[in-house]
């Protein structure tokens, strides 16, 4: 692997999974409602999708002006995996060892909110007892649901990779 990449991967996971950390003990401090927030999901999405510009703009000037797909897609997948597994092993940390009440408190949080949300979506009584029947009994904050989580943030990375990697390659001139 190119050390320009190796090198770029491992920084921007780094940063990305400490700021993952940074976010999560932020809302854990002031408020874990917020965890349930579909705006707040989408706005640290937004930050994530930014960063992983950054890395590639960067990763291509590093690179003189000119990056490969495969170059692209490895830099941002190498970030993306150390990123995910920092937040992951905090994640399990926090809400199995450090304060497993919290997990307790967010999943009843969840609970009231998805209520919310189908009720005002005029979804039937039946259906939304069905619901609340089925969240009861998934404990999305045990370790083995965090690892189940962390590999659909693999291939949502992985999509969102090709794609910034489609958008930022340029590839060198045949002469």
């Amino acid at each position: 692997m190119n050390e320009i990449i190796k090198k770029n991967g491992i920084n921007f996971g780094v940063i990305t999974g400490v700021l993952s950390v940074l976010i999560t003990t932020s809302i854990y401090i002031v408020d874990l409602a917020l965890m349930t927030k579909w705006w707040l999901g989408i706005s640290i999405l937004v930050v994530y999708i930014i960063i992983g510009c950054v890395l590639l703009v960067k990763t291509k000037k590093d690179l003189g002006g000119f990056m490969s797909f495969k170059e692209g897609f490895t830099v941002y997948f190498v970030s993306a995996l150390i990123g995910i597994a920092i937040s992951v092993i905090y994640n399990i940390l926090l809400f199995n060892v450090i304060d497993p009440e919290a997990a307790i408190r967010l999943k009843e949080l969840t609970l009231e909110s998805t209520v919310q949300m189908l009720e005002k979506f005029g979804t039937p009584t039946s259906a939304i007892k069905e619901t609340v029947d089925k969240m009861k009994d998934y404990n999305q904050f045990s370790t083995i649901e965090q690892l189940k989580g962390s590999i659909w943030s693999i291939v949502g990375s992985a999509v969102f990779g090709a794609i910034l990697a489609a958008i930022f390659k340029k590839d060198k001139p045949v002469f």
